[in-house]
């Protein structure tokens, strides 16, 4: 009876806890904190740290090569390049991208802010980390989630768990990162300038943009093709009016099921083994340097162009440059109502925060196609 007894003790996975576990558990139980009471960005901080918290508990097993469950998740969603483009078509789905449309010049905003992801790239490469893992890095300035795990996965999935939780964190702490840097860049003056009314787009107009800027974007930088075709595709779906069902199913059930399996799967990579490595920690200090570069370069862009507007435009869109949709555009809505109160910068932040969007996954291309 005794043997029994010491036999289930030492198969459990209790007796097998590392102080590694019970420190990853601590981030775990931080990012839920963050997700429910919080409620910054839940839907994605939830599962993502649900599967930290799992895959840190001893003997489960759950990543196992070929037999783990969110191995399978991992392995066929993430590795085979299937949930992030499924992501961008539920995202293409559910974004306008009138303001865009109605204001081009704006596209230079989403140019502007990618700055930071190749300065954190050459960064990167200083600190000791190789082409790859340094691409790998930058790209979180983008602060794009889905375009973070698609290049990871390709040229450092080692390090993807890292990567991925930081861009994702980046994205639900936009209201805390963006405001002092956006006040800091700015006077007040600047932040109180109004926009005006954005001029009316066209059915028409709204139709033929996904058409020709996937086939642009395509043939300027063919390997953003998987998440480029999503993309357009799911806002053709939208802008269309004729397929209501799968504008729906795309930007409801398909989006929250992908949203789902690709929380768990990241969160599952980031092992007390794999996580708790200096070089890998010091990837969420790169992270945080690429984004509130991104920022900056954005704003600055704004001021730049400016010089020779004759109708200003307010700087603070330029931060919505980044790609975390609609996260950044808030966010400088809300700094900019603090500053004017009949200001209403929303929907002339969307413009950036789309090109952003659009800005990233060509730099992840631009990466793919010289370092893949």
């Amino acid at each position: 009876m005794l043997n029994i007894f010491k036999e289930l003790v030492y198969s459990s996975g209790v007796v097998n806890l590392t102080a590694g576990n019970i420190f990853m558990w601590l981030i775990a139980f931080v990012l839920l904190y963050l997700a429910i009471k919080k409620q910054y960005e839940p839907l994605l901080l939830l599962p993502i740290s649900f599967g930290i918290l799992v895959v840190n508990l001893p003997l489960t097993f759950l990543m196992e090569p070929e037999h783990g469950l969110i191995w399978f998740f991992y392995h066929y969603g993430i590795e085979m390049d299937i949930i992030p483009p499924l992501i961008f078509l539920g995202l293409g789905a559910m974004i306008d991208f009138g303001p865009l449309i109605a204001n081009p010049k704006t596209l230079l905003l989403g140019a502007g802010a990618q700055v930071g992801l190749y300065v954190t790239f050459f960064a990167a490469l200083l600190f000791g980390f190789d082409l790859k893992e340094a691409a790998s890095i930058g790209i979180i300035g983008g602060a794009d989630g889905p375009t973070t795990i698609y290049l990871g996965s390709k040229l450092a999935p080692h390090m993807l768990g890292a990567t991925a939780v930081s861009a994702y964190a980046y994205m639900a702490l936009v209201p805390i990162i963006q405001p002092p840097i956006m006040r800091l860049l700015t006077s007040e003056q600047e932040r109180k300038i109004d926009m005006g009314k954005m001029r009316p787009v066209s059915r028409l107009q709204k139709i033929i943009f996904p058409v020709l800027t996937a086939m642009i974007v395509m043939l300027l930088a063919p390997p953003s093709a998987p998440l480029i075709a999503m993309l357009m595709l799911g806002n053709l779906f939208r802008e269309s009016g004729v397929v209501e069902r799968l504008t729906n199913a795309s930007s409801n059930e398909l989006m929250n099921i992908v949203t789902i399996f690709q929380g768990l799967s990241v969160g599952a990579t980031m092992t007390a083994t794999v996580f708790l490595n200096p070089k890998v920690l010091f990837v969420f200090f790169l992270g945080l340097f690429a984004f509130t570069v991104s920022t900056a370069t954005g704003l600055l862009m704004a001021k730049f162009m400016n010089l020779f507007l004759k109708n200003k435009i307010n700087p603070l869109i330029g931060a919505a440059g980044v790609s975390a949709v609609p996260m950044a555009a808030r966010c400088v809505h809300k700094v900019g109502s603090e500053a004017n109160r009949r200001n209403y910068l929303l929907m002339h932040a969307m413009g950036p925060n789309v090109a952003g969007v659009i800005g990233t996954v060509a730099a992840a291309a631009i990466f793919l196609k010289n370092l893949g």
